[in-house]
Protein backbone atom coordinates (compact mmCIF):
# COMPACT_ATOMS: atom_id res chain seq x y z
CA UNK A 1 0.00 0.00 0.00
CA UNK A 2 2.80 1.88 0.75
CA UNK A 3 4.25 1.68 -2.45
CA UNK A 4 0.71 2.36 -4.56
CA UNK A 5 0.01 5.73 -2.55
CA UNK A 6 3.93 7.20 -3.15
CA UNK A 7 2.75 5.69 -6.97
CA UNK A 8 -0.45 8.22 -6.74
CA UNK A 9 1.24 10.75 -4.99
CA UNK A 10 3.68 11.08 -7.95
CA UNK A 11 1.30 10.96 -10.95
CA UNK A 12 -0.92 13.41 -9.48
CA UNK A 13 1.72 16.22 -8.47
CA UNK A 14 3.70 15.24 -12.16
CA UNK A 15 0.23 15.39 -14.13
CA UNK A 16 -1.80 18.05 -12.87
CA UNK A 17 -2.56 20.26 -15.34
CA UNK A 18 -1.32 18.31 -18.16
CA UNK A 19 -2.81 18.74 -21.67
CA UNK A 20 -3.06 16.63 -24.57
CA UNK A 21 0.41 17.73 -25.60
CA UNK A 22 1.96 16.74 -21.85
CA UNK A 23 0.36 13.22 -22.14
CA UNK A 24 1.32 12.60 -25.53
CA UNK A 25 4.87 13.99 -25.45
CA UNK A 26 5.11 15.06 -21.88
CA UNK A 27 5.65 18.62 -24.11
CA UNK A 28 9.07 17.39 -25.48
CA UNK A 29 10.39 19.34 -21.44
CA UNK A 30 11.48 15.39 -19.65
CA UNK A 31 15.58 16.35 -18.76
CA UNK A 32 17.49 13.18 -20.84
CA UNK A 33 18.90 11.60 -17.21
CA UNK A 34 15.37 11.54 -16.19
CA UNK A 35 14.39 9.51 -19.76
CA UNK A 36 17.42 7.52 -19.37
CA UNK A 37 16.13 6.54 -15.57
CA UNK A 38 12.77 5.98 -16.45
CA UNK A 39 13.76 3.70 -19.69
CA UNK A 40 16.18 1.63 -17.40
CA UNK A 41 12.79 0.46 -15.29
CA UNK A 42 10.54 0.67 -18.53
CA UNK A 43 12.29 -2.63 -20.10
CA UNK A 44 11.90 -4.62 -17.85
CA UNK A 45 8.46 -5.92 -16.50
CA UNK A 46 7.25 -8.02 -14.12
CA UNK A 47 7.60 -10.93 -16.50
CA UNK A 48 11.27 -10.28 -16.84
CA UNK A 49 11.28 -9.89 -13.21
CA UNK A 50 9.90 -13.38 -13.01
CA UNK A 51 11.51 -15.09 -15.88
CA UNK A 52 14.88 -13.95 -16.10
CA UNK A 53 16.50 -15.38 -13.29
CA UNK A 54 14.47 -18.38 -13.94
CA UNK A 55 15.77 -19.00 -16.91
CA UNK A 56 19.26 -19.69 -16.15
CA UNK A 57 18.42 -23.49 -16.07
CA UNK A 58 17.94 -24.10 -19.26
CA UNK A 59 19.93 -21.40 -21.07
CA UNK A 60 22.69 -20.28 -18.82
CA UNK A 61 23.59 -16.67 -19.90
CA UNK A 62 22.86 -17.16 -23.49
CA UNK A 63 20.74 -13.87 -22.99
CA UNK A 64 23.73 -11.39 -23.09
CA UNK A 65 24.18 -12.17 -26.40
CA UNK A 66 21.02 -11.05 -27.51
CA UNK A 67 21.67 -7.87 -24.84
CA UNK A 68 25.14 -8.04 -26.70
CA UNK A 69 22.92 -7.35 -29.88
CA UNK A 70 20.58 -4.51 -27.63
CA UNK A 71 23.12 -2.16 -26.94
CA UNK A 72 24.39 -2.24 -30.74
CA UNK A 73 20.14 -1.68 -31.33
CA UNK A 74 20.15 1.31 -29.42
CA UNK A 75 22.64 2.81 -31.32
CA UNK A 76 20.80 2.64 -34.20
CA UNK A 77 17.48 4.17 -32.76
CA UNK A 78 19.78 7.37 -31.11
CA UNK A 79 21.74 7.64 -34.65
CA UNK A 80 19.35 6.96 -37.36
CA UNK A 81 15.62 6.88 -36.06
CA UNK A 82 15.66 9.56 -33.35
CA UNK A 83 17.36 12.59 -35.79
CA UNK A 84 14.48 11.63 -38.41
CA UNK A 85 11.40 11.40 -35.85
CA UNK A 86 12.27 15.14 -34.21
CA UNK A 87 12.54 16.60 -37.50
CA UNK A 88 9.26 15.62 -38.30
CA UNK A 89 7.55 16.26 -35.02
CA UNK A 90 5.70 13.40 -35.08
CA UNK A 91 3.49 12.35 -32.18
CA UNK A 92 2.43 9.03 -33.24
CA UNK A 93 5.51 7.10 -34.52
CA UNK A 94 3.18 5.93 -37.60
CA UNK A 95 2.47 9.15 -38.77
CA UNK A 96 6.33 8.75 -40.60
CA UNK A 97 4.36 5.83 -42.87
CA UNK A 98 1.66 8.13 -43.63
CA UNK A 99 4.09 11.22 -44.70
CA UNK A 100 6.35 8.65 -46.70
CA UNK A 101 3.73 6.39 -48.08
CA UNK A 102 -0.31 7.23 -47.61
CA UNK A 103 -3.06 6.31 -44.81
CA UNK A 104 -3.14 2.96 -45.88
CA UNK A 105 0.35 2.24 -44.76
CA UNK A 106 0.11 4.36 -41.62
CA UNK A 107 -3.09 2.62 -40.46
CA UNK A 108 -1.77 -0.72 -40.99
CA UNK A 109 1.80 -0.20 -38.74
CA UNK A 110 -0.28 1.35 -36.07
CA UNK A 111 -2.94 -1.76 -36.09
CA UNK A 112 0.45 -3.74 -36.15
CA UNK A 113 0.97 -2.17 -33.06
CA UNK A 114 -1.90 -2.01 -31.49
CA UNK A 115 -2.54 -5.85 -31.60
CA UNK A 116 1.37 -6.56 -31.03
CA UNK A 117 0.95 -4.37 -28.14
CA UNK A 118 -2.47 -4.97 -26.30
CA UNK A 119 -1.84 -9.03 -26.40
CA UNK A 120 1.01 -8.45 -24.88
CA UNK A 121 0.73 -6.03 -22.38
CA UNK A 122 -2.58 -8.04 -21.28
CA UNK A 123 -0.44 -11.12 -20.89
CA UNK A 124 2.19 -9.65 -19.30
CA UNK A 125 -0.28 -7.78 -16.66
CA UNK A 126 -1.58 -11.57 -16.83
CA UNK A 127 1.41 -13.48 -15.70
CA UNK A 128 1.89 -10.87 -12.77
CA UNK A 129 -1.80 -11.06 -11.47
CA UNK A 130 -1.75 -14.84 -11.29
CA UNK A 131 1.40 -14.56 -8.76
CA UNK A 132 -0.42 -11.85 -6.75
CA UNK A 133 -3.37 -14.68 -6.83
CA UNK A 134 -1.16 -16.85 -4.88
CA UNK A 135 0.59 -14.57 -2.75
CA UNK A 136 -1.93 -12.40 -1.40
CA UNK A 137 -5.93 -12.98 -2.69
CA UNK A 138 -6.61 -16.66 -2.43
CA UNK A 139 -5.36 -15.94 1.04
CA UNK A 140 -8.63 -13.60 1.35
CA UNK A 141 -10.40 -16.10 -0.66
CA UNK A 142 -10.72 -13.20 -3.01
CA UNK A 143 -11.52 -14.28 -6.82
CA UNK A 144 -9.35 -13.26 -9.92
CA UNK A 145 -11.31 -11.28 -12.02
CA UNK A 146 -11.31 -8.64 -8.37
CA UNK A 147 -7.83 -8.85 -8.79
CA UNK A 148 -7.45 -8.02 -12.14
CA UNK A 149 -9.75 -5.42 -12.19
CA UNK A 150 -8.49 -3.29 -9.37
CA UNK A 151 -4.85 -3.72 -10.89
CA UNK A 152 -6.09 -2.00 -13.83
CA UNK A 153 -8.18 0.24 -11.82
CA UNK A 154 -5.21 1.21 -10.41
CA UNK A 155 -3.29 1.47 -13.78
CA UNK A 156 -5.67 3.69 -15.63
CA UNK A 157 -6.26 6.37 -12.43
CA UNK A 158 -2.62 7.11 -12.17
CA UNK A 159 -2.19 6.89 -16.35
CA UNK A 160 -5.81 9.26 -16.98
CA UNK A 161 -4.33 12.25 -16.77
CA UNK A 162 -0.59 13.02 -16.85
CA UNK A 163 0.32 10.17 -19.50
CA UNK A 164 3.76 10.32 -20.72
CA UNK A 165 4.60 13.08 -18.29
CA UNK A 166 3.64 11.25 -15.10
CA UNK A 167 5.08 8.09 -16.71
CA UNK A 168 8.79 9.59 -16.77
CA UNK A 169 8.12 10.28 -13.15
CA UNK A 170 6.64 6.87 -11.67
CA UNK A 171 8.85 4.68 -13.77
CA UNK A 172 12.03 6.30 -12.52
CA UNK A 173 10.05 5.71 -9.27
CA UNK A 174 10.19 1.97 -10.86
CA UNK A 175 13.61 1.62 -11.67
CA UNK A 176 14.58 2.90 -8.31
CA UNK A 177 12.26 0.15 -6.58
CA UNK A 178 13.59 -2.47 -9.29
CA UNK A 179 16.77 -2.03 -9.05
CA UNK A 180 16.80 -1.45 -5.20
CA UNK A 181 14.66 -4.36 -4.95
CA UNK A 182 17.64 -6.56 -7.00
CA UNK A 183 20.89 -5.70 -5.27
CA UNK A 184 18.89 -6.32 -1.94
CA UNK A 185 17.73 -9.44 -2.78
CA UNK A 186 21.20 -10.37 -4.16
CA UNK A 187 22.58 -9.17 -0.79
CA UNK A 188 20.52 -11.46 1.64
CA UNK A 189 20.34 -14.49 -0.56
CA UNK A 190 24.15 -13.99 -0.69
CA UNK A 191 24.05 -13.18 3.31
CA UNK A 192 22.24 -16.09 3.79
CA UNK A 193 25.17 -18.87 1.82
CA UNK A 194 27.57 -16.61 3.62
CA UNK A 195 29.25 -15.46 0.46
CA UNK A 196 31.45 -12.03 0.45
CA UNK A 197 31.80 -10.78 -2.61
CA UNK A 198 34.93 -13.04 -3.84
CA UNK A 199 32.92 -15.88 -3.20
CA UNK A 200 29.98 -14.64 -5.20
CA UNK A 201 31.88 -14.33 -7.97
CA UNK A 202 33.74 -17.27 -8.16
CA UNK A 203 30.63 -19.47 -7.33
CA UNK A 204 29.17 -17.87 -10.38
CA UNK A 205 32.09 -17.90 -12.47
CA UNK A 206 32.15 -21.76 -11.75
CA UNK A 207 28.89 -22.38 -12.39
CA UNK A 208 28.56 -24.30 -15.69
CA UNK A 209 24.50 -21.82 -15.42
CA UNK A 210 26.77 -18.66 -16.20
CA UNK A 211 27.78 -20.08 -19.71
CA UNK A 212 27.36 -16.84 -22.11
CA UNK A 213 29.22 -17.60 -25.60
CA UNK A 214 27.38 -20.33 -27.54
CA UNK A 215 28.70 -21.09 -30.69
CA UNK A 216 28.93 -24.97 -31.49
CA UNK A 217 25.55 -25.47 -32.97
CA UNK A 218 24.35 -23.26 -35.72
CA UNK A 219 20.62 -24.60 -35.77
CA UNK A 220 20.35 -24.14 -32.04
CA UNK A 221 17.93 -21.09 -30.43
CA UNK A 222 21.00 -20.31 -28.19
CA UNK A 223 23.35 -19.93 -30.82
CA UNK A 224 25.14 -16.70 -30.69
CA UNK A 225 24.88 -14.84 -34.21
CA UNK A 226 21.63 -15.58 -34.30
CA UNK A 227 20.85 -14.46 -30.70
CA UNK A 228 23.41 -11.02 -31.72
CA UNK A 229 21.33 -10.70 -34.67
CA UNK A 230 18.39 -11.07 -33.25
CA UNK A 231 18.91 -8.84 -30.48
CA UNK A 232 19.78 -6.23 -32.68
CA UNK A 233 16.51 -6.42 -35.09
CA UNK A 234 14.12 -6.99 -31.81
CA UNK A 235 15.50 -4.02 -30.30
CA UNK A 236 15.09 -1.66 -33.21
CA UNK A 237 12.03 -3.02 -33.92
CA UNK A 238 10.78 -3.62 -30.47
CA UNK A 239 11.78 -0.28 -28.73
CA UNK A 240 12.96 2.05 -31.66
CA UNK A 241 9.59 1.37 -33.88
CA UNK A 242 7.36 0.72 -30.77
CA UNK A 243 4.87 4.15 -29.47
CA UNK A 244 4.97 2.93 -25.76
CA UNK A 245 9.13 2.75 -25.82
CA UNK A 246 9.44 6.07 -27.85
CA UNK A 247 7.04 7.94 -26.58
CA UNK A 248 9.72 8.12 -23.76
CA UNK A 249 12.77 8.87 -25.81
CA UNK A 250 10.29 11.65 -27.88
CA UNK A 251 9.68 13.40 -24.49
CA UNK A 252 13.10 15.25 -24.32
CA UNK A 253 13.96 18.63 -25.22
CA UNK A 254 16.25 17.92 -28.23
CA UNK A 255 17.57 14.65 -30.34
CA UNK A 256 20.82 15.37 -28.70
CA UNK A 257 19.45 14.85 -25.15
CA UNK A 258 17.63 11.88 -26.50
CA UNK A 259 20.53 10.51 -27.85
CA UNK A 260 21.94 10.73 -24.63
CA UNK A 261 18.75 9.04 -22.95
CA UNK A 262 19.03 5.93 -25.47
CA UNK A 263 22.91 5.39 -24.81
CA UNK A 264 23.34 5.64 -21.25
CA UNK A 265 20.20 3.76 -21.52
CA UNK A 266 22.16 0.71 -23.51
CA UNK A 267 24.50 0.90 -21.20
CA UNK A 268 22.77 0.58 -17.69
CA UNK A 269 20.66 -2.28 -19.35
CA UNK A 270 23.88 -4.50 -20.10
CA UNK A 271 24.45 -4.27 -16.42
CA UNK A 272 20.77 -4.78 -15.00
CA UNK A 273 20.14 -7.58 -17.14
CA UNK A 274 23.55 -9.21 -15.95
CA UNK A 275 22.35 -8.94 -12.29
CA UNK A 276 19.28 -10.77 -13.09
CA UNK A 277 21.01 -13.40 -14.21
CA UNK A 278 23.31 -13.33 -11.39
CA UNK A 279 20.29 -13.96 -9.49
CA UNK A 280 19.42 -16.98 -10.99
CA UNK A 281 22.68 -18.70 -10.45
CA UNK A 282 22.20 -17.53 -6.83
CA UNK A 283 18.84 -18.97 -6.84
CA UNK A 284 19.74 -22.65 -7.91
CA UNK A 285 22.92 -22.51 -5.64
CA UNK A 286 20.82 -21.69 -2.60
CA UNK A 287 17.99 -24.43 -3.46
CA UNK A 288 20.68 -26.96 -4.19
CA UNK A 289 22.24 -26.48 -0.33
CA UNK A 290 18.75 -25.57 1.44
CA UNK A 291 16.91 -29.13 -0.49
CA UNK A 292 14.62 -27.39 -2.12
CA UNK A 293 13.26 -29.01 -4.35
CA UNK A 294 13.22 -27.53 -8.01
CA UNK A 295 9.54 -26.42 -9.21
CA UNK A 296 8.10 -27.77 -12.37
CA UNK A 297 8.73 -24.18 -14.26
CA UNK A 298 11.63 -22.07 -14.07
CA UNK A 299 9.62 -18.99 -13.62
CA UNK A 300 8.65 -20.30 -10.05
CA UNK A 301 12.05 -20.13 -8.83
CA UNK A 302 11.94 -16.56 -7.72
CA UNK A 303 8.69 -16.30 -6.17
CA UNK A 304 9.56 -19.50 -4.51
CA UNK A 305 12.37 -18.54 -2.81
CA UNK A 306 11.52 -15.60 -2.43
CA UNK A 307 8.49 -16.17 -0.37
CA UNK A 308 8.75 -19.81 1.19
CA UNK A 309 12.26 -20.19 1.01
CA UNK A 310 13.15 -19.43 4.69
CA UNK A 311 15.17 -16.20 3.66
CA UNK A 312 14.37 -12.90 5.45
CA UNK A 313 10.83 -11.75 5.30
CA UNK A 314 12.40 -8.43 3.60
CA UNK A 315 13.43 -11.03 0.70
CA UNK A 316 9.87 -11.52 -0.41
CA UNK A 317 8.43 -7.81 0.63
CA UNK A 318 11.43 -7.06 -2.09
CA UNK A 319 9.90 -9.44 -4.37
CA UNK A 320 6.72 -8.30 -4.30
CA UNK A 321 7.49 -4.40 -4.21
CA UNK A 322 10.01 -5.45 -7.52
CA UNK A 323 6.93 -7.33 -9.40
CA UNK A 324 4.40 -4.36 -8.57
CA UNK A 325 6.53 -1.62 -9.62
CA UNK A 326 7.93 -3.54 -12.86
CA UNK A 327 3.58 -4.20 -13.76
CA UNK A 328 1.99 -1.53 -13.02
CA UNK A 329 4.80 0.48 -14.97
CA UNK A 330 4.42 -1.51 -17.79
CA UNK A 331 0.73 -1.80 -17.81
CA UNK A 332 0.46 1.91 -17.75
CA UNK A 333 2.75 2.88 -20.53
CA UNK A 334 1.41 0.29 -22.50
CA UNK A 335 -2.24 2.48 -21.57
CA UNK A 336 -0.86 5.59 -22.82
CA UNK A 337 0.86 4.34 -25.83
CA UNK A 338 -2.28 2.41 -26.70
CA UNK A 339 -4.34 5.77 -26.41
CA UNK A 340 -2.20 7.57 -28.24
CA UNK A 341 -1.96 5.45 -31.20
CA UNK A 342 -5.98 4.95 -31.29
CA UNK A 343 -6.40 8.50 -31.00
CA UNK A 344 -3.86 9.90 -33.50
CA UNK A 345 -3.42 7.18 -35.85
CA UNK A 346 -7.02 5.34 -35.62
CA UNK A 347 -9.44 8.36 -35.30
CA UNK A 348 -6.57 11.04 -36.50
CA UNK A 349 -7.40 12.90 -33.53
CA UNK A 350 -4.46 15.68 -33.26
CA UNK A 351 -6.02 16.56 -37.24
CA UNK A 352 -9.99 16.11 -36.80
CA UNK A 353 -10.52 17.86 -33.35
CA UNK A 354 -9.56 21.56 -31.32
CA UNK A 355 -7.90 20.79 -28.35
CA UNK A 356 -11.13 20.69 -25.82
CA UNK A 357 -12.58 18.07 -27.65
CA UNK A 358 -9.78 16.17 -28.09
CA UNK A 359 -9.45 15.52 -24.54
CA UNK A 360 -12.55 14.38 -24.59
CA UNK A 361 -11.65 11.60 -27.48
CA UNK A 362 -8.69 10.66 -25.18
CA UNK A 363 -10.33 9.93 -22.05
CA UNK A 364 -12.88 8.04 -23.78
CA UNK A 365 -10.63 6.08 -25.81
CA UNK A 366 -8.15 5.54 -22.59
CA UNK A 367 -11.54 3.99 -20.51
CA UNK A 368 -12.06 1.36 -23.68
CA UNK A 369 -8.45 0.50 -23.69
CA UNK A 370 -8.13 -0.26 -20.18
CA UNK A 371 -11.51 -2.14 -20.53
CA UNK A 372 -9.78 -4.16 -23.55
CA UNK A 373 -6.62 -4.97 -21.58
CA UNK A 374 -8.67 -6.63 -18.90
CA UNK A 375 -11.23 -8.53 -21.05
CA UNK A 376 -8.01 -10.04 -22.79
CA UNK A 377 -6.55 -10.96 -18.60
CA UNK A 378 -9.71 -12.36 -17.97
CA UNK A 379 -9.93 -14.61 -21.18
CA UNK A 380 -6.22 -15.74 -20.60
CA UNK A 381 -7.51 -16.54 -16.92
CA UNK A 382 -10.54 -18.82 -18.55
CA UNK A 383 -8.55 -20.19 -21.37
CA UNK A 384 -4.70 -20.37 -20.30
CA UNK A 385 -2.35 -22.81 -21.01
CA UNK A 386 1.46 -22.68 -22.27
CA UNK A 387 0.30 -23.04 -25.54
CA UNK A 388 -1.99 -19.97 -25.55
CA UNK A 389 0.82 -17.73 -23.64
CA UNK A 390 3.29 -19.06 -26.30
CA UNK A 391 1.14 -18.26 -29.34
CA UNK A 392 0.86 -14.89 -28.18
CA UNK A 393 4.26 -14.31 -27.49
CA UNK A 394 5.09 -15.89 -30.97
CA UNK A 395 2.61 -13.58 -32.27
CA UNK A 396 4.08 -10.55 -31.27
CA UNK A 397 7.30 -11.23 -32.87
CA UNK A 398 4.87 -11.69 -36.26
CA UNK A 399 3.42 -8.62 -35.61
CA UNK A 400 6.82 -6.53 -35.43
CA UNK A 401 8.12 -7.70 -38.80
CA UNK A 402 6.06 -5.76 -41.05
CA UNK A 403 6.52 -2.31 -39.33
CA UNK A 404 10.08 -3.03 -39.30
CA UNK A 405 9.95 -3.79 -43.15
CA UNK A 406 8.02 -0.85 -44.08
CA UNK A 407 10.00 1.75 -41.72
CA UNK A 408 13.59 0.00 -43.88
CA UNK A 409 11.85 1.07 -47.08
CA UNK A 410 10.77 4.27 -46.35
CA UNK A 411 14.00 5.30 -44.82
CA UNK A 412 16.75 3.89 -46.97
CA UNK A 413 15.28 3.51 -50.53
CA UNK A 414 13.68 6.76 -52.41
CA UNK A 415 10.37 5.14 -53.83
CA UNK A 416 6.54 5.58 -53.51
CA UNK A 417 4.71 2.29 -53.11
CA UNK A 418 0.86 1.55 -54.50
CA UNK A 419 -0.37 2.54 -50.89
CA UNK A 420 -3.54 0.51 -51.01
CA UNK A 421 -2.06 -2.46 -51.29
CA UNK A 422 0.66 -2.25 -48.20
CA UNK A 423 -2.21 -3.85 -45.79
CA UNK A 424 -1.87 -6.87 -48.31
CA UNK A 425 1.78 -6.97 -48.08
CA UNK A 426 1.87 -6.58 -44.26
CA UNK A 427 -0.65 -9.48 -43.43
CA UNK A 428 1.20 -12.02 -46.14
CA UNK A 429 4.82 -11.04 -44.51
CA UNK A 430 3.68 -12.92 -41.00
CA UNK A 431 2.28 -15.50 -43.03
CA UNK A 432 5.12 -16.70 -45.44
CA UNK A 433 7.51 -16.13 -42.03
CA UNK A 434 5.35 -18.98 -40.50
CA UNK A 435 5.36 -21.36 -43.72
CA UNK A 436 9.17 -20.70 -43.29
CA UNK A 437 9.69 -21.35 -40.08
CA UNK A 438 7.62 -24.86 -40.47
CA UNK A 439 9.28 -25.92 -43.26
CA UNK A 440 13.17 -25.55 -42.08
CA UNK A 441 12.02 -27.44 -38.98
CA UNK A 442 10.33 -30.34 -41.18
CA UNK A 443 12.56 -30.35 -43.64
CA UNK A 444 15.99 -29.44 -42.73
CA UNK A 445 15.57 -29.83 -38.52
CA UNK A 446 16.63 -25.86 -38.70
CA UNK A 447 15.10 -24.07 -35.23
CA UNK A 448 13.98 -20.67 -36.39
CA UNK A 449 14.11 -18.73 -33.30
CA UNK A 450 14.26 -15.31 -32.44
CA UNK A 451 15.68 -14.08 -35.72
CA UNK A 452 12.00 -14.95 -37.43
CA UNK A 453 11.33 -10.92 -36.78
CA UNK A 454 14.09 -10.57 -39.62
CA UNK A 455 12.84 -12.87 -42.36
CA UNK A 456 9.37 -11.19 -41.47
CA UNK A 457 10.62 -7.62 -42.32
CA UNK A 458 12.55 -8.80 -45.39
CA UNK A 459 9.29 -10.26 -46.64
CA UNK A 460 7.77 -6.95 -46.60
CA UNK A 461 10.44 -5.20 -47.75
CA UNK A 462 10.28 -7.13 -50.51
CA UNK A 463 6.51 -7.35 -51.38
CA UNK A 464 7.08 -3.36 -51.05
CA UNK A 465 9.74 -3.70 -53.80
CA UNK A 466 7.17 -5.19 -56.09
CA UNK A 467 4.59 -1.95 -55.39
CA UNK A 468 6.92 0.53 -56.49
CA UNK A 469 5.11 2.80 -59.15
CA UNK A 470 6.89 1.60 -62.46
CA UNK A 471 8.08 5.39 -63.46
CA UNK A 472 9.80 5.67 -60.46
CA UNK A 473 12.11 2.66 -61.17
Amino acid sequence: MGYIAILFTIAWYSGRRAGNAAFFTGNRQTPWYMAATAMIGAAISGVTFISVPGSVATDAFSYMQMVAGFTLGQFIVAFVLIPTLYRLKVVSLYEYLDTRFGMASHRSGAAFFFLSKILGAALRVYVVCTVMQVLVFSHYGLPFWLNASLSMLLVWLYTRQGGVKSLIWTDTLKTLCLVGSLVLTLFFIARSLNFNVADLSREVTASPLSRILFFDDPSSDRYFWKMFLAGIVMLVAMTGLDQDMMQRNMSCRTPRDAQKNIVMTALSQIVVIYLFLVLGVLLHIYMERTGMALPEKGDQIFPMVAVDGGLPTIVGVLFVIGLISSTYSAAGSALTALTTSFTVDILDGTKRYDDIRLTVVRHRVHILMAVGMLLLIMAFELLADDSVINLVYKMASYTYGPILGMFLFGMFTPWKVRDRFVPWVAVAAPLLSIAIQWTAREYWNYQIGFELLIYNAAFTFAGMLLLVRNHEK
